[in-house]
């Protein structure tokens, strides 16, 4: 039902901070591809950063709705690895595999 799936979304509430983690990957992912092919898209879970709004490509996950906050990055096989950050800057210090991870799909 319809009522269903708007109950659904309103459980879903995009942060500031997983905003501003998605410009920091997407500002690190445009070395590689023109700005407008990186999305995002928020689920219960996790904060997607996806190429050309596909989520058969994921660059990054953001696992920011629990007290520790952790960056995923998929490898070739589409395994996550999650890093544990204190803050967004941290996703920085993993440009190299966001890099990386964009260049699989490009």
């Amino acid at each position: 039902m319809v009522e269903d799936d708007l109950d659904r979304d309103t459980e879903i509430e995009t942060t500031l901070e997983e905003l501003e983690g998605y410009q920091i990957v997407k500002a690190i992912a445009c070395g590689e591809v023109k700005p407008q092919r990186i999305t995002q898209r928020d689920a219960k879970s996790y904060f997607a950063v996806l190429l050309d709004d596909n989520n058969r490509k994921p660059i990054a996950r953001l696992h920011f709705n629990a007290k520790q906050k952790y960056l995923g990055l998929l490898d070739e096989d589409k395994a996550e690895t999650r890093h544990a950050i204190e803050s967004t800057d941290e996703i920085y210090q993993h440009a190299d595999a966001i890099r990386d991870a964009v260049r699989r799909y490009a």
